[in-house]
């Protein structure tokens, strides 16, 4: 059942089920709630799972211009603020991730732990920066084809073949997201700062999920930024791109509730 909160005056859309410790889920880019389908079924049967549709994606509508990741960050806190829960773990996807980051920096007492699921502290180097306008360009010319091929990116080379399904239901949900939508997010992921600094910086636990195939980080960069980590858990998916609970779910969620364990004990 979906439920909202408001934020800026308008709706956001979140799902919520299963009782006990709260857990949030964030998708990245091109996402909703909705690609956390079998995550929430797997850990629905623990804890309180609240998956947010972030601004601009799913049936939460745009907010301007350009989405930073502290806008997303202020909007999460108005949902979990809505359901009274004050302490909880944040697990992000990509740009999910970065905006799990944001949150630290916004509401560092809420937090019990996090997890970056195929994401970076690091911002934007120039070079990617550039690859961000030129994505505005692509999504403007045509959208549909601009969504297929990302989508497409996200999962390792190889497994294209092998998960035809998983691929079909990543990209329903991709090209339901509006232009504006996409726009705004690719704004807001262009200009986000460097929050390196937290990982080394905070003591509760810190989850990091890596692809080796992953196509776009580079698992090299990812296992530099676990060094900073002082309770640290690494899942690192030897055989897996950018969609690691898509392209490995029994993996990903066992490694996920041995994580939570940690970050509730």
């Amino acid at each position: 059942m979906l439920k909202t909160a408001f934020f800026k005056n308008d709706k956001v859309t979140f799902s919520d089920r299963g009782r006990g410790r709260a857990v949030v889920l964030l998708h990245g880019f091109l996402g909703s709630h909705e690609i956390w389908k079998g995550t929430i079924e797997n850990l629905s049967r623990s804890y309180r799972v609240i998956a947010i549709d972030l601004p601009g994606h799913g049936q939460t509508p745009c907010f301007g211009y350009a989405h930073s990741m502290e806008l997303m960050a202020r909007c999460v806190k108005a949902v979990m603020d809505s359901l009274n829960l004050n302490r909880y773990v944040i697990i992000g996807h990509s740009m999910g991730g970065y905006v799990t980051l944001a949150f630290a920096d916004l509401f560092p007492e809420n937090l019990r732990g996090l997890c970056l699921y195929h994401s970076t502290s690091y911002p934007d180097s120039e070079e990617k920066k550039r690859d961000r306008l030129r994505a505005i360009q692509l999504a403007k010319a045509n959208k549909n084809v601009y969504t297929r091929n990302t989508i497409q990116n996200l999962f390792a080379s190889k497994n294209l073949k092998y998960l035809k399904e998983e691929v079909a239901f990543a990209y329903g949900i991709a090209k339901k997201t509006p232009q504006r939508g996409i726009i705004a997010a690719l704004h807001g992921m262009r200009d986000r700062p460097s929050r390196h600094l937290i990982l080394g910086f905070v003591r509760y636990p810190i989850m990091m999920v890596i692809g080796e195939l992953d196509n776009v980080l580079p698992h090299e960069q990812l296992m530099e930024q676990t060094e900073m980590i002082e309770n640290k858990t690494i899942l690192y998916l030897e055989h897996d791109g950018h969609f690691g609970f898509l392209e490995s779910p029994r993996q990903s969620n066992k490694a996920l509730r041995k994580f939570l364990r940690n970050c509730f004990r």
